[in-house]
């Protein structure tokens, strides 16, 4: 749709702001979010994701900021399996004791519209922390061999038999995982020895 990836923060930002508290944030909450200083960029990207039919607001009224998704009114009726723990640091094996196919989440299916292939992951890490996914958070995958690059997925590393979360970046015969984290360094390798097993669609927070 054209979003630059500070515009999809932005409105993912929007979407977990809004779930959590029922009212839009402000100019401010959203540039602190984005790590923005500026309001007149905030107001900019704000301008373009309205221009995308992303959201509805009114330039007259504080937080009148609207997502054009179908409202959670519908209830929580779409129960997504947990499958257990993915590293969002170094990579960690994920072990068969961590998956219980009776442990679900619930979410409602205005937010998550195609069911198919659809599982959730419970983060261990602080390598993401820049993208607002922390320690102790869920995420919400879409179960798929291939990711664009800059996209968020959880990819197994068949040398290390290990997965972890990360930026995807193919750069020619070698993979780049990409922390979101500025004390953590990119990992590489080779692009035959690693294996993309979703991409991130949603985030939900741990505010414990």
């Amino acid at each position: 749709m054209g979003l630059s990836e500070r515009q999809e923060r932005i409105l993912d930002f929007l979407r977990y702001y809004i779930l959590e508290n029922s009212y839009p944030p402000s100019i401010r909450e959203i540039g602190r979010a984005a790590k923005i200083s500026s309001t007149s960029v905030v107001k900019y990207n704000l301008e373009r994701l309205e221009k995308l039919g992303f959201i509805e607001r009114s330039k007259d009224i504080s937080r009148a900021i609207r997502l054009t998704e179908p409202s959670s009114s519908l209830g929580f009726n779409l129960k997504v399996p947990l499958l257990g723990t993915i590293a969002a640091g170094s990579p960690i094996p994920v072990p068969e004791s961590d998956v219980d196919p009776d442990d679900t989440i619930e979410l409602t299916r205005d937010i998550v519209k195609d069911e198919e292939g659809i599982y959730a992951l419970r983060v261990k890490g602080d390598s993401m922390i820049d993208a607002f996914i922390n320690d102790g958070d869920l995420v919400v995958m879409k179960h798929q061999p291939r990711v664009e690059n800059g996209e968020l997925a959880a990819v197994w590393v068949h040398s290390r038999e290990e997965t972890t979360l990360k930026r995807f970046y193919l750069e020619g015969g070698r993979v780049r995982l990409q922390p979101e984290n500025p004390d953590m360094q990119s990992m590489y390798f080779p692009a035959q020895d690693v294996e993309v097993h979703g991409k991130v669609i949603m985030v939900i927070r741990n505010l414990n």
